[in-house]
């Protein structure tokens, strides 16, 4: 070995030491190690930052992008609304979130994907009071198996196909990964939800102690704006849409006075306001399923206007609304910022939410643009309570925003516009026609990827550059000497796969691309078989809660412990092997 490969293998050996152990942030970790290689000489000085403008680390940037966008519109809630039910058995109810949440990985990243119906899956779970470690697990699975089906499904199949064109003059197309993706996301998916999701342990306190934590009801208005489905209707009708969002009705007011009782067959008419109770997230999904509007929609363009968000935050004895209305400040008229809801310890009141006189504990439910609304609480002198922040939904722009995504995916298909350029137009779509605020575009983006993806770009190359991927692969090729391109084709998967259940995704691929090329140059047969098994193992990280972010984001709500995922990933991982590498051998042959 040369002196550059030993310094990259011994600089390599401490990043993933590091990496395992968690210790250190990752980002920085990578970003470290780039510094001392440049510092060392095996990185060009010129070179050491061209990672960040690569089209890999561009794609993952807009693509997060894209999928906050598509939440924000309501596209994603859209689909999901029309497709799930309460009355499912507990298989088919898997099944049903499995194959959703596949398909929403597969044009959106995953871990968007897993935000949105793992709220949803949590909420089923309580309703039918049953542990949510049963179906947490399954769902993260099938998100990342679903992002396996298309290029921009998860940055594994970005990074290959962005190396298949540095090192062959051209990269995967959108849809180069569909056939084999295809093949193990249904096969997995089948397996999960069959027969994967019994050999979870049932952890029935994890989901009680989060019921717990979601339980403040809040009492908001809901305004029956002009041309509302809802008018005519009575609160009797919307008791279904009610319950599915778990919101209770209370009460009707009508020009300016609280009808008797809960009104509940009065037929609702144009600027009724609808008494709700609820948490905040489920208020918001109620008022748009409804067709309502909320005080002060004129001021911001309704919920379908430009981008709101809600806000909780307590009123303490020294806060200038303590003892004083939502009215007597005129916080809308001046300030631009709707009370939409009041929560005081479980009582119910009479007053308007606008005309109610705040006290000492009262947890206020503000709605507005995000940097007013930060202004608003600092004048108001509330607490902010961080941890609660929630998105409205612009529900009008859905079949824009759809529109503009599958403009920019035709354009790159048909081959008129460069992948990374289409998603650029798209996200500037998005920015005009105020799907997404500039905040949160950078907001969307997950910087600490982008920092290790452009860390390890020129370490990577570096050890392409100076032999050591090469020798990487000589060294498998010979420990599978005699046998067919199969085997070490296997060898090369079940490698990959071990390596991405213990570091990042996409550090993984980046190692692991270099190493399939050039094995596949070694024993003279095509290299995209190789890069395939690269991109569907470096996706499948299903031993650990750290191979994959996703699997992390269910750990706390599911209540798994460490040991937890082995059980069905495992055999998760045997069986995407056995199967994918007849299915890349038949699509890619050799």
């Amino acid at each position: 070995m040369t002196g550059d490969q030993i310094f990259l293998f011994a600089l390599f050996a401490a990043v993933f030491t590091l990496l395992i152990s968690g210790r250190v942030r990752y980002d920085l970790v990578a970003f470290g190690a780039l510094v001392i290689a440049v510092i060392a000489g095996v990185v060009p000085a010129n070179d050491a930052f061209t990672g960040f403008g690569h089209p890999a680390v561009v794609i993952i940037a807009l693509v997060l992008i894209v999928s906050r966008a598509l939440l924000n519109a309501g596209a994603i809630e859209f689909i999901a609304a029309r497709v799930f039910s309460t009355a499912r058995s507990l298989p088919a109810h898997i099944s049903v979130m499995s194959v959703v949440g596949a398909a929403l990985s597969a044009v959106i990243n995953n871990v968007a994907a897993l935000a949105l119906l793992m709220s949803l899956d949590m909420q089923e779970a309580d309703r039918a009071k049953r542990s949510r470690s049963i179906t947490l697990m399954p769902l993260s699975f099938a998100t990342i198996l679903g992002g396996m089906i298309t290029l921009i499904g998860t940055p594994p199949n970005i990074v290959v196909a962005q190396y298949r064109q540095r090192a062959l003059g051209e990269p995967y197309s959108m849809f180069d990964f569909t056939p084999v993706g295809l093949v193990c996301a249904g096969i997995g998916i089948a397996f999960v939800a069959l027969a994967g999701w019994r050999l979870i342990p049932q952890r029935l306190q994890a989901a009680s102690a989060r019921g717990s934590a979601d339980a403040a009801g809040f009492v908001a208005e809901g305004r029956v704006r002009d041309k509302s489905k809802s008018i005519g209707r009575t609160p009797g009708d919307l008791y279904e849409l009610g319950d599915e969002h778990d919101v209770a009705f209370i009460g009707v007011v009508r020009r300016g006075k609280r009808l008797p009782g809960f009104s509940r067959r009065e037929k609702l008419k144009k600027g009724d306001f609808l008494i709700l109770e609820g948490n905040p997230k489920s208020i918001e999904a109620f008022i748009g399923g409804a067709d309502l509007d909320y005080a002060g929609a004129e001021k911001h363009g309704g919920l379908t206007g430009k981008s709101l968000s809600l806000r909780e935050a307590i009123v303490t004895e020294s806060s200038r609304i303590n003892g004083r209305s939502a009215l007597d400040l005129q916080l809308l008229y001046r300030h631009g910022i709707t009370l939409l809801g009041v929560s005081r310890s479980g009582h119910r009141f009479r007053e308007r939410v606008r005309k109610l006189v705040a006290a000492p504990g009262d947890v206020l439910l503000l709605l507005g643009p995000e940097n007013r609304l930060a202004e608003v609480i600092d004048w108001l002198g509330v607490l902010p309570i961080e941890e609660r922040k929630h998105m409205v939904i612009q529900r009008s722009k859905s079949a824009l925003a759809i529109g503009l995504f599958v403009a920019a995916i035709l354009a790159s298909v048909i081959g008129w516009v460069y992948l990374p350029i289409a998603l650029a137009a798209c996200v500037a779509g998005y920015a005009i026609f105020n799907i997404v605020s500039p905040r949160e575009i950078y907001d969307s983006i997950e910087w600490p990827i982008i920092v290790l993806l452009g860390s390890l770009i020129p370490l990577g190359m570096a050890l392409e550059d100076s032999g050591g991927t090469q020798l990487i692969a000589e060294t498998i090729v010979s420990s599978t000497q005699g046998f067919p391109p199969w085997v070490v084709l296997t060898v090369l998967m079940i490698v990959t796969m071990t390596l991405s259940d213990f570091l990042n995704n996409v550090a993984t691929a980046l190692i692991a691309a270099p190493i399939g090329l050039n094995i596949a140059n070694s024993i003279g047969v095509s290299p995209d078989p190789f890069l395939m098994a690269v991109a569907v193992a470096a996706s499948c990280a299903f031993l650990t809660p750290i191979g994959h972010k996703n699997n992390t984001i269910i750990m706390g709500p599911g209540g798994y412990h460490f040991g937890d995922y082995w059980r069905i990933g495992l055999p998760l991982e045997i069986l995407i092997v056995t199967v994918s590498v007849p299915a890349i051998l038949f699509f890619w042959p050799l």
